[in-house]
């Protein structure tokens, strides 16, 4: 307790209160789990010895089956009520870790008394349902992100609810520990938001929930619409507010939406792993993690240019070329398992021609597809009766006829023992060649493909388009697909995706001046794209960058056309001076970074510094530096994680999305940064990944585009 501060001293006795409630209830419901289980096992055990079967006759046969079903309602029961614990169990051990981190004091109504609402990562109620802590994705907790003391509202199932807000206040907490309040109107003014800002780099992204900011709210609880494009300066939290997005949506939809409906694309496996843990630590499940390359992969194209440099005409010429396409007998293959030839070229092309006068498309496709499988089934039925199968079916020794067939084959006639059979060709061809027959493994696309675009081999997404264009289907279980670092995708490759998951939302996130490729899709062409295909997109600007430091935000900011509304006022304290050096040689470079390597490895060791990444412009240079350095300094794979301090060497492309405490950039000369537009996005790229400090390094000459910062 702190001395002469009654809020404080009232503050921490409510937290210590809340806490030992918190305690109470994961003790009860701990209890509760143990009990209940060894409760049900008993039930069960008995209820399920009382069945009786008996299916000798109509009247019995209903009886067994109705004890079977109200022992079934019973098991349904118990799954139900144990998931509603563990859920709150969940909750309870989640907000031990910080009950909550805010409470705003609202009056509901003039002639009511203003109530406090204390807003934590999870919602709970106390025995008579009474909210003790809401959940920050509770549409009451609006009026804390609103930031508007005074005359408020939040909206509740599409109806707005206009309240007064009489206090807004932000807790630094630690389990049962009040360290700090404050009470603050506006962002400028946000003191968890500036004591975030001072930590040093985490090697994972840390949850930005009690910090989000207005602007960000509005990314966050922005109505679902079909697409939603948002275009963030560096530094604007575009990342954490997706991840935000994502909690809020499984929050508000959780009846109908669940993590793996839920797709996210991101720039590389290092940002991967760098974002892993946002969600849970918000107590939702991570969605489905790709890069573009997963995608591909998964998608079967994997073995191939994976068609991040492919232009937009190949996919107009393979539109263009659908409406006279025709399938030859050599488009075709045969499907087969296990060497067994179930439905050769020349059946399936009998089926091909029969539906070709439809055109190829979608429904040519779906017609092909269930004459294919007709096909199939009269194969396996033949097969059954066929003396061959049936004498490999009798052969089998018992353990395999029951892991076969679910019993052992004791067949009383010919038709007994062609429907044993039948039951072993079926586990034998049947998914497989089903699974052939619907991804289209009798369609030979690459050979069409390059026949229509006079081409020796398609990429991956070439292939991929020329599938969706056939087939019509994608990943119809998709519900929602967030696209980190948009500015880095082709046209073609959103084309794709826009495809892909036609039934899907998408929330895409970018920064038009961080392009770091030739050739990929400017903001206005991400609009045209998503316009064509899903009817509107809304468009959302993130102006304020809160990763760097007044002098950082200077350097990277002047590189590029930022436009006027852009709000260049730092929310962070003033920070150190960025570093200029022009150096003779490459002996010189190298001396420059041992120094830098060692102000940095003494900093570590005194815990005042966190992560220093010397930023290269690709891989090649990246290890040119790693050799002028003894291979002292490690090069980041992908396959590693970033850590939290010390020093790496790391490419441009691999920066992206993260962030470091000290940015070195060894190649900032003319040569590797000339005036150029794209040159201009690369080293605003680069630069931008700095917190607190950048130095830039040039053998020879100094990029010109530095000359003015």
């Amino acid at each position: 307790m702190r001395e002469d501060d009654p809020v404080f001293d009232e503050e921490q006795a409510h937290l210590d209160e809340l806490y030992a409630r918190l305690l109470g209830f994961r003790d009860d419901l701990t209890h509760q789990l143990e009990h209940d289980h060894k409760q049900a096992a008993a039930d069960l055990v008995t209820m399920s010895e009382e069945i009786r079967p008996d299916f000798g006759g109509a009247d019995e046969t209903m009886e067994t089956l109705a004890a079977i079903e109200t022992l079934n309602a019973v098991i349904d029961a118990y799954n139900q009520f144990h998931d509603f614990s563990v859920d709150r169990l969940r909750k309870v051990l989640l907000l031990l870790r910080q009950p909550y981190f805010a409470k705003v004091r609202l009056k509901m109504r003039p002639d009511r008394s203003a109530r406090d609402v204390y807003i934590g990562a999870a919602g709970i109620t106390d025995e008579r349902h009474t909210p003790l802590v809401v959940d920050w994705r509770n549409p009451i907790a609006e009026t804390y992100y609103n930031q508007e003391n005074g005359t408020t509202s939040y909206t509740v199932n599409g109806r707005v609810k206009t309240v007064e807000l009489e206090l807004r206040r932000q807790f630094d907490i630690e389990r049962d520990r009040l360290h700090a309040y404050f009470d603050t109107t506006v962002a400028i003014e946000d003191s968890l938001l500036l004591n975030a800002l001072r930590r040093h780099h985490s090697e994972k992204l840390q949850a930005i929930t009690a910090t989000i900011q207005r602007e960000q709210n509005e990314v966050v609880r922005h109505e679902d619409v079909p697409v939603m494009l948002v275009n963030g300066i560096a530094g604007s939290g575009k990342t954490s507010v997706m991840l935000q997005r994502i909690a809020y949506l499984l929050y508000h939809q959780h009846e109908t939406l669940s993590a793996d409906q839920v797709y996210l694309f991101s720039p590389n496996e290092v940002f991967e792993r760098y974002i892993d843990g946002v969600l849970p630590s918000m107590g939702e499940a991570n969605p489905r993690l790709y890069t573009w390359r997963d995608f591909v992969d998964e998608q079967g194209a994997g073995n191939r240019d994976d068609g991040s440099n492919t232009p937009a005409l190949s996919l107009e010429l393979l539109e263009a070329g659908m409406p006279g396409l025709s399938i030859e007998d050599d488009d075709l293959r045969s499907i087969v398992v296990d060497d067994e030839v179930l439905l050769s070229g020349g059946q399936i092309f009998g089926v091909v021609a029969k539906f070709m006068q439809y055109g190829i498309g979608p429904r040519f496709v779906a017609l092909v597809t269930d004459e294919l499988r007709n096909r199939l089934d009269r194969r396996l039925a033949a097969m059954a009766r066929d003396d061959v199968w049936q004498e490999r079916m009798l052969g089998l020794d018992v353990e395999e006829q029951i892991r076969l067939l679910g019993c052992a084959a004791t067949p009383t006639g010919e038709d007994d023992t062609a429907e044993l059979t039948r039951c072993y060709v079926d586990q034998l061809f049947l998914a497989p060649a089903e699974a052939a027959i619907d991804r289209l493994s009798w369609l030979k696309l690459d050979r069409i493909g390059m026949r229509m675009l006079g081409k020796k081999t398609l990429s991956a997404t070439e292939l991929l388009y020329l599938r969706l264009l056939i087939c019509g289907r994608g990943a119809t279980d998709a519900k929602f697909v967030m696209v980190d670092e948009v500015q880095d995708y082709s046209v073609a490759q959103l084309k794709v995706l826009a495809k892909f998951f036609s039934g899907a939302h998408f929330l895409l996130l970018g920064d038009q001046n961080q392009a770091i490729r030739e050739g990929t899709a400017s903001f206005d062409e991400i609009r045209r794209i998503f316009t064509d295909t899903h009817g509107s997109v809304d468009v959302c600007r993130l102006l304020t960058s809160y990763r760097s430091s007044p002098e950082v935000t200077a350097v990277f900011s002047a590189l590029v056309n930022m436009g006027d509304d852009i709000k260049l006022a730092s929310v962070r304290r003033a920070g150190l001076e960025p570093r200029r050096e022009v150096l003779g040689n490459d002996d010189e470079l190298a001396a420059a970074l041992r120094g830098l390597v060692g102000e940095a490895t003494r900093a570590r060791e005194d815990e005042s510094a966190g992560l220093t990444a010397i930023v290269a412009h690709d891989g090649k240079t990246a290890y040119r530096l790693a050799k002028l350095l003894d291979n002292e300094v490690p090069v980041l794979k992908k396959s590693q994680s970033l850590p939290a301090s010390g020093v790496v060497i790391v490419t441009l492309s691999m920066a992206k999305g993260l962030e470091f405490d000290h940015v070195v950039i060894a190649d900032a000369d003319a040569r590797t940064y000339p005036d150029t537009p794209l040159a201009r996005r690369r080293l605003y790229t680069a630069v931008s990944r700095a917190m607190h400090q950048v130095t830039l390094l040039a053998v020879g000459e100094l990029s010109p585009l530095l000359a003015a910062v």
